[in-house]
């Protein structure tokens, strides 16, 4: 039996308000058709995704994302990373 490799779908991101005194990070993050605007409180760990459509593909991925580049992003940058998933 051979394993199926799941697609590959580019994200891109663009990070629109940076604040280390709020311990905040929004921005917006689109693949295929969807779009999302997210706000990650980085001090707390917490990550909100809108809209609802398509949050359960993308909140994971990109919050792995954020936490692995958060010191090196920046407002008016534009990011991207790959999801294995179906979108």
């Amino acid at each position: 039996m051979t394993a199926q490799r799941l697609p590959e779908t580019t994200a891109h991101v663009r990070i629109t308000y940076h604040s280390w005194q709020q311990g905040k990070l929004e921005g917006e993050v689109n693949a295929n058709e969807f779009v999302w605007e997210f706000q990650w409180k980085f001090r707390g760990g917490l990550l909100t995704v809108e809209p609802s459509l398509g949050r359960a593909l993308i909140q994971e991925p990109l919050g792995r994302f954020l936490e692995r580049f958060d010191y090196q992003l920046e407002p008016g940058g534009d990011y991207s990373f790959t999801i294995r998933a179906d979108l």
